[in-house]
């Protein structure tokens, strides 16, 4: 399963997201996550930094994955939005409150919109 991340913030933001979902031990054993950068514009020496790419195998857990995030969040001092898409699934944490932390993990575990349900 993909699943990719954004942040409502700079390319640092994104980069201290990926680096604490990297010490989560968790998340690092069933789970490869990679930064992924836009493509340029014309003109530009670069990329932008735009979202964590998160490809996960049988042994993930999605709570553990949602916790993470919102633990994150609660470290930033500009409070960031976080904007999680599984195919055509987009969670967006904003305040990150029990309720939506559990509607995350929900629509994580379940399939996504654009996955035929397993027989």
């Amino acid at each position: 399963m993909r699943v990719d991340v954004r942040v409502s913030a700079e390319d640092d933001e994104l980069r201290s997201l990926h680096q604490w979902l990297r010490t989560d031990a968790d998340i690092r054993r069933s789970s490869s996550l990679s930064l992924q950068e836009q493509r340029p514009a014309p003109g530009q020496m670069g990329g932008l930094l735009d979202v964590i790419q998160l490809v996960t195998d049988n042994g993930w857990s999605a709570a553990s994955f949602v916790v993470a995030l919102a633990a994150w969040k609660r470290t930033r001092p500009q409070d960031p939005r976080i904007e999680i898409r599984r195919g055509d699934t987009v969670i967006v944490l904003t305040q990150c409150s029990d309720d939506e932390i559990n509607r995350a993990i929900q629509a994580l575990e379940g399939p996504a919109a654009d996955e035929a349900p397993e027989t």
